[in-house]
C-alpha cells in the first residue's frame, strides 16, 4: 500500500498513469482521500465519477502502490476538474503534475470548452502549478468549501488559440 514505498525513491519519471479501476479505490484511493481532506468524498462519490461515461478517473501509480488521483468530468463542453489529490508523504514530487497533464493529453481531444477548476485560495502550491499549466483565474467562488468557509478561485485553460480575458 502506499505507506510501504520509500518517499524519497518516488519520481514523476518513474510513474505510470493510468486509468482508474474499482479495485483502485480499496488499493489506496480512499485512503488517500480520508488522510488528505476534512470532508472526503465517499466511495459512492468515487463510484458515481468511475461509472460516469466519457469521464476521466486516472491514478500515478508507482511500483504497484497509488501515489495519487485524479477525477474529471465533461460537462457539456468543458472538463471540470472535481479532484486531484496526491497522498500526502508524496507531495511535492511532481506526481499532481504528471496527472494533471495527463488528464489534458486524454480530455483535449474531446472538449471544445477547455478545463475548468477550482481551488482553495490558500493552496499556493497547487495555484503555481495549475498557472505553469496554463490555467488562468477568472474569479472567486465565495465560501465555496463546507469544511471551513474558505473562497475557491476558479481557474480556466482555455482551448488552443483562444483568448484568455
Amino acid at each position: 500500500m502506499t505507506g510501504s514505498t520509500d518517499v524519497h525513491a518516488v519520481a514523476a519519471s518513474r510513474l505510470a498513469i493510468r486509468p482508474m479501476r474499482h479495485a483502485d479505490l480499496d488499493g489506496g484511493v480512499l485512503a488517500i482521500e480520508r488522510e488528505s481532506y476534512p470532508i472526503p468524498w465517499s466511495r459512492r462519490m468515487i463510484e458515481g465519477e468511475l461509472a460516469r461515461p466519457g469521464g476521466i478517473c486516472l491514478v500515478a501509480e508507482y511500483e504497484d502502490a497509488v501515489m495519487g488521483y485524479i477525477l474529471v468530468a465533461l460537462q457539456v463542453d468543458v472538463w471540470h476538474v472535481l479532484n486531484v489529490t496526491v497522498h500526502p508523504l508524496h507531495r511535492g514530487r511532481q506526481i499532481g503534475e504528471a496527472l494533471v497533464r495527463s488528464a489534458i493529453a486524454v480530455g483535449g481531444r474531446r472538449a471544445n470548452g477547455g478545463f475548468t477548476l477550482e481551488v482553495r485560495v490558500s493552496n499556493d502550491r497547487a495555484i503555481r502549478l495549475y498557472e505553469r499549466l496554463g490555467f488562468v483565474s477568472h474569479g472567486v467562488r465565495p465560501r465555496y468549501y463546507s469544511d471551513n468557509g474558505e473562497d475557491a478561485l476558479i481557474m480556466w485553460l482555455l482551448p488552443d488559440g483562444e483568448a484568455d480575458g
